[in-house]
């Protein structure tokens, strides 16, 4: 009877998603699936509102060393609700761009910008709106001027398909390439199954998910994508090794050579019902991300790991990231 039960489990299509992710965690990681020196770490407000000194940055510097880390995307936001930026958030901004190029040659800073979304959120930023748009570009120029090597849009959740997030990110890229700069994006994980975005919104009205096709059209207007493997509701390292290893060959099989792609690690402790401390660590991570990488496209140089987050990373979390990846 036991046998029985258990048979009938494995038959559900938890049990037959659960037992094909653990068949992409399973096997070793190829050699040399590592850092391609095209790395990111988020970093928290702290380094732009006064908080951070010159000692500081010495310590970053030590923890960078040795990583193939190369961007810093570092919270200047966020954005208001009509897309416009408050001045008085980023005091020590210059300073800290400044003090980075100066001691850590070869360091890209990115001004990473963020707010939540409506129609999710009420109130929350609307960017099928014109005028907000105009008002999100705008605010992205004002901190380039502070010598910023480009923009970070972290604006959630941006459901699947809308065509003003297109839009935007055409108006910023035209502005960024301008002036020699960079546009890198957050994004969500790609559906695990086609069209399962479209049941999320139906059952709980959320975009966790993105299509494949509108990943692409995303990367296609960026110089980096950076996706947010995480949060995934994985109950165990393996099945969320298998999850992570399957994202990044999705990602992979859009993104154009051209786009650096970026898969993010938790370097972050929650324990909830979306995400598992025990199960989403950065160990895991990095195997799920050197088996897709392996089995995909394992000569692609575009290609990295990107960090979530400074203030949250752990000694441990540090030394994992270097022995798995650097």
């Amino acid at each position: 009877m036991v046998l029985l039960v258990v048979v009938c489990v494995l038959l559900t299509p938890v049990g037959v998603a659960a037992i094909y992710l653990l068949r992409l965690n399973a096997g070793e990681p190829a050699a040399d699936a590592r850092t391609r020196g095209r790395d990111a770490i988020w970093l928290g407000h702290a380094w732009v509102d006064g908080r951070k000194s010159d000692a500081d940055i010495a310590q970053l510097g030590v923890l960078l060393s040795g990583t193939g880390i190369k961007d810093l995307y570092v919270h200047t936001g966020p954005l208001e609700f009509d897309g416009s930026l408050r001045e008085s958030l980023y005091p020590n901004a210059r300073w800290f761009v400044e003090a980075v190029h100066r001691t850590l040659p070869g360091i890209r800073v990115q001004s990473w910008l963020g707010q939540v979304l409506a129609p999710e959120f009420d109130p929350g930023l609307d960017v099928e709106d014109a005028a907000t748009r105009d008002r999100v570009v705008a605010s992205a120029a004002k901190v380039l001027e502070l010598g910023f090597d480009g923009i970070h849009f972290d604006v959630e959740p941006v459901r699947s398909d809308p065509a003003g997030f297109l839009t935007l990110l055409e108006r910023t890229r035209e502005l960024t390439r301008s002036q020699g700069r960079l546009l890198s994006v957050s994004a969500p994980v790609i559906d695990p199954l086609p069209g399962l975005h479209s049941v999320g919104l139906a059952l709980v009205d959320h975009g966790k998910w993105w299509s494949q096709s509108y990943f692409a059209e995303v990367a296609r207007r960026s110089d980096q994508v950076a996706v947010m493997s995480y949060d995934t509701a994985m109950p165990t390292k393996a099945l969320y090794g298998g999850y992570v290893a399957q994202q990044t060959r999705l990602a992979l099989e859009v993104t154009p050579d051209s786009v650096d792609l970026l898969m993010g690690a938790p370097a972050f402790w929650a324990d909830d019902a979306g995400h598992h401390g025990a199960a989403e660590t950065v160990s895991a991570a990095l195997r799920g991300i050197r088996l897709g990488l392996g089995r995909t496209d394992p000569q692609r140089q575009t290609f990295g790991v990107a960090l979530y987050v400074d203030f949250a990373a752990t000694p441990q979390d540090w030394a994992d990231f270097r022995r798995d990846w650097s």
